[in-house]
């Protein structure tokens, strides 16, 4: 339990500080009305929290010297594409998204990839503090 306490209040504030980012970067550089910044919003959400997995999963550093199953490769990217495609159809439209623009989508990725950037350098230092935690049996240590 000690490990997941310390692993929530190191990573769950990275999340929130990007959460805070992108609600700036709509509101004042791309003056997003509602259906906008809902609509991008899910987008980065979406694809942080999925591709973030990578990071997260396993204690290698550089993350993709660990290699993933092909499931779970096929299942990310499948959630991330819906995610990005999903304003695009019917169904973004019963959800009230609208169509982005290329720089918006252009944001998103530059917001996602910092994003995976700070959680792999953190996660350097963080296993390097709190390793100890995880060799008293308290968290996971490799791939899936």
């Amino acid at each position: 339990m000690a490990f997941i306490k310390k692993f929530i209040l190191v990573f769950g504030p990275i999340s929130s500080l990007f959460d805070f980012l992108t609600f700036f970067i709509l509101l004042f550089v791309f003056s997003a009305q509602a259906a906008l910044f809902q609509t991008a919003w899910f987008i980065e959400s979406i694809c942080t929290q999925t591709l973030v997995i990578f990071v997260i999963r396993t204690r290698v550093v550089p993350f993709y010297r660990s290699a993933p199953s092909l499931s779970l490769i096929a299942s990310t990217f499948t959630v991330v594409l819906v995610a990005c495609v999903l304003p695009f159809t019917f169904l973004g439209r019963i959800f009230g998204f609208v169509q982005p623009s290329l720089s918006i989508y252009a944001v998103i990725a530059c917001l996602v990839v910092c994003y995976l950037v700070l959680v792999e350098v953190v996660k350097k230092y963080f296993y390097r503090r709190y390793s100890s935690l995880t060799e008293r049996g308290g968290g996971t240590h490799h791939s899936s």
